[in-house]
């Protein structure tokens, strides 16, 4: 049910329909029609005003049919308030330029994620909107690693935090790595967390350095058998026992943080050990042990009855 205007809010929109716009001002408008070329929208004014497809926005994604709707309030800036058309001719990508940059640098201090649409490649990177805003994600910033080929990356929608936000200079700086890094953090230490000590894992001896090796025990998992853990040998080299890409298992000795602490000899050392046979020298078997088949009377063997070798 609509609300009924009261007297005051009569003599608010008679004092708006009697301003003078001026180019350069910034106003509050209301959407009242959409076209293929343009929006119309309502001044409270004495005519409406109209912003023209290209004064909507700089993002070359943008959609008069997708992107605005009947009712939208809009902030718009005056470029022509006397045009020869009889409307005010209005600019939201202008008023936009100025007003957003207050939102991008709380964009930047809250962390907001933005879903960017890679709109263009250049040599050291990518080009996307926010807000309206040309951003910039350098090629360092697109993944984990460097992105050599940026051109492959175009049409791609990537998620992106903002790094540098300067709206003196109108600099918009994003980063995907930041959210990929902690991304990769936050899996490896799920994948960490269902793993304990004395686990025995297996996999492929991916990197061999002087103090011992890291054993890649898959789930983007990677643990380090130090040269001691390897054998009871002692070891000038872990080349000297395994090589690169290697199979290998280990037991987890330790999980510190995200260091998992391997050791192969552990395995061993959890074998029951084999009883050493000893042949026992027929002059000395007694209480029953195979020997000569006959019973030594002397008195050494009298002191060795009961006793076993």
């Amino acid at each position: 049910m609509e609300e009924k205007k009261t007297m005051k809010d009569y003599e608010q929109e008679l004092d708006r329909s009697f301003q003078v716009l001026k180019e350069g001002d910034i106003i509050e408008a209301t959407v009242i029609g959409i076209a293929d070329t343009e929006i119309t929208v309502d001044l409270n004014y004495y005519t409406e005003g109209v912003i023209p497809l290209e004064e909507c926005s700089e993002d070359p994604s943008f959609s008069i049919k997708n992107d605005v709707s009947i009712g939208d309030v809009l902030k718009v800036m005056v470029i022509d308030p006397e045009s020869g058309s009889g409307n005010v001719i209005l600019s939201l990508r202008e008023a936009n330029n100025i007003l957003v940059w207050d939102e991008l640098k709380e964009d930047y201090q809250d962390g907001t994620v933005f879903q960017v649409k890679i709109q263009e490649a250049v040599p050291s990177g990518a080009v996307g909107y926010v807000k309206g805003i040309r951003a910039f994600i350098p090629a360092s910033q697109l993944a984990l690693e460097y992105v050599e080929d940026t051109q492959s990356y175009v049409g791609m929608t990537v998620e992106a935090v903002i790094i540098t936000v300067d709206a003196r200079e109108k600099r918009l700086v994003l980063s995907s790595k930041m959210i990929a890094r902690e991304r990769a953090v936050a899996e490896r230490t799920q994948q960490i967390g269902r793993l304990r000590e004395g686990d025995i894992v297996s996999g492929t001896i991916e990197r061999i350095e002087s103090y011992g090796i890291f054993i890649d025990i898959g789930d983007g998992l990677t643990g380090l058998c130090h040269i001691s853990q390897i054998t009871n040998k002692f070891l000038k080299s872990p080349k000297e026992v395994v090589k690169l890409k290697e199979k290998a298992t280990a037991k987890i000795i330790k999980i510190e943080g995200d260091r998992i602490s391997l050791s192969i000899k552990a395995l061993k050392e959890d074998e029951p050990e084999e009883e050493e046979a000893y042949d026992i020298p027929q002059e000395y078997a007694v209480d029953g042990e195979k020997g000569s088949g006959s019973e030594d009377e002397s008195p050494f063997a009298k002191l060795l009855q009961g006793i076993k070798l």
